[in-house]
């Protein structure tokens, strides 16, 4: 009994599709890869771009 009402409210989580806390925890754990390794790629895609325009206009 315990364990059809449990799967029951699981079920009707998914449903109501509801932002809990965990998922903003999962959130913030992919984002904050995203923040470190931006102004590096900023940066590398800046130097290739001058790079080629130099280089190719020569």
């Amino acid at each position: 009994m315990f364990v059809e009402k449990r799967s029951e409210k699981r079920r009707k989580k998914k449903q109501d599709g509801s932002y809990n806390f965990w998922d903003f925890v999962f959130d913030i754990l992919f984002w904050i890869p995203e923040l470190i390794i931006l102004p590096f790629r900023l940066v590398f895609y800046l130097f290739r771009f001058l790079a080629r325009s130099i280089f190719d206009g020569i």
